[in-house]
């Protein structure tokens, strides 16, 4: 019974973490809209100043962009919310029913992972080459902290209650 109160707790910590960021990217928009144009239009590129695709130059698209960042982060947050909501619910239940309220903590934990994965690594750091500016290290390296981490939990929830 201890490993689900721990599962719960996860969920919820990666739900906090989701609707955090949204919220500081929402609080520091003009800095938050500043990063996402400096990594889409790849300025500072010398170490590989070419790119098979072209940069994002327009402002318009940056906050197209940061405002799918935010709406996503967000929406992560609020579906690992209601799994760790149905997880503490089906808490004392039998194992088969535990089981079956994962569903929006995988749900959540999953979009987040498309977030910070998806999104930072491999379209931010494989298409748009952050990882050539110091900003851009920064953000690829907390992204892979936060995937990563996510991750482990994700297999830690889904690991079968018996």
């Amino acid at each position: 019974m201890a490993i689900r109160y721990v599962k719960v707790a996860l969920v919820a910590f990666i739900s906090l973490m989701c609707l955090m960021y949204a919220a500081q990217n929402v609080v520091n928009l003009q800095a938050a809209h500043f990063f996402v144009s400096s990594a889409t239009s790849m300025a500072g590129h010398e170490a590989y100043p070419a790119s098979f695709g072209p940069a994002l130059q327009s402002p318009g698209i940056a906050w197209l962009l940061l405002a799918v960042i935010v709406t996503l982060e967000t929406a992560a947050g609020l579906l690992a919310a209601r799994g760790a909501w149905d997880l503490w619910r089906a808490r004392a239940g039998n194992a088969e029913a535990f089981n079956a309220a994962k569903g929006y903590a995988m749900l959540g934990g999953g979009l987040a992972l498309v977030v910070w994965f998806g999104f930072f690594t491999a379209i931010g750091g494989a298409y748009f080459q952050m990882w050539q500016t110091e900003l851009g290290r920064g953000a690829l390296g907390g992204a892979f902290q936060y995937a990563t981490q996510i991750g482990i939990v994700l297999l830690f929830v889904n690991a079968t209650d018996s």
